[in-house]
């Protein structure tokens, strides 16, 4: 297939979410279906971006029991109560927020994950298998998050 004798079709678009708790799976599948559908992409491909350090994209299942296995897991190999000179605010001087919170751990969990997904589109549907659902993953505290979708394709 050669691009540049087709058009070329980009829809992008943000996506707010807020999470309930840290750490949590909240799923936008449905939500970037919509925007697959609303771009008219049949061949291409979409990508899934949190604009976050502390919050993830991540494909999984969405199993209810699964997902709290992943929450637990998350909270074991980075724990919310551990310690990390990124919560110490006597010493740290950059990148600061006025209601900065100690949030470590989510730094250190966003490292097993991934900040953006990409997805193949064929006959205009995500290429996602038989179990696997688009996960935004909030790592730090509830708060309006947003993620960027962008399609490409024909």
């Amino acid at each position: 297939m050669v691009l540049a004798t087709m058009n070329v079709k980009l829809l992008m678009d943000t996506l707010r979410l807020t999470a309930e708790r840290a750490p949590q799976f909240v799923d936008i599948t449905d939500a970037v279906t919509e925007l697959v559908r609303r771009s008219g992409v049949l061949q291409g491909m979409a990508l899934i971006f949190s604009k976050h350090t502390t919050a993830a994209i991540k494909i999984n299942e969405h199993e209810p029991e699964l997902l709290k296995d992943m929450e637990a897991f998350l909270s074991r190999v980075s724990p919310q109560d551990g310690e990390y000179c990124h919560n110490n605010f006597e010493v740290r001087t950059v990148n600061m927020e006025e209601d900065e919170c100690p949030n470590g751990h989510a730094h250190c969990q966003h490292l097993l994950l991934n900040t953006s997904e990409t997805v193949p589109i064929a006959e205009g549907q995500l290429q996602l298998g038989t179990w696997q659902r688009i996960f935004f993953v909030e790592l730090d505290r509830p708060r309006q998050r947003q993620v960027t979708v962008q399609i490409l394709g024909v």
